[in-house]
């Protein structure tokens, strides 16, 4: 699986509707609005670069609103949270 970070740049007035067309996409795990230099970032997760290279370039072009895109690939995850995700599958709390 490939995890990829893309940092966007909307047009002023426009990060709400970025974000709600890019959560549509089924190759799109997460989407946050921001503050600072982008307006919202997608977490982007796919088997293989080339379907990132596809999303970005071909589908997240014809989104309305979107200036400008920087996209980071992820080499390896850090996170307890997905750690503990897995490991309490099935578990109440």
């Amino acid at each position: 699986m490939v995890t990829a970070i893309v940092l966007i740049q909307t047009r002023h007035g426009h990060a709400n509707e970025v974000a709600e067309a890019l959560a549509g996409f089924p190759q799109v795990a997460e989407v946050y609005s921001v503050g600072g230099t982008y307006d919202v970032i997608a977490i982007v997760r796919v088997r293989h670069n080339e379907d990132v290279a596809q999303m970005v370039t071909e589908r997240m072009v014809n989104v309305s609103g979107i200036e400008r895109t920087e996209t980071l690939i992820a080499f390896k995850a850090y996170s307890r949270h997905d750690l503990e995700n897995v490991f309490s599958l099935g578990l109440d709390d």
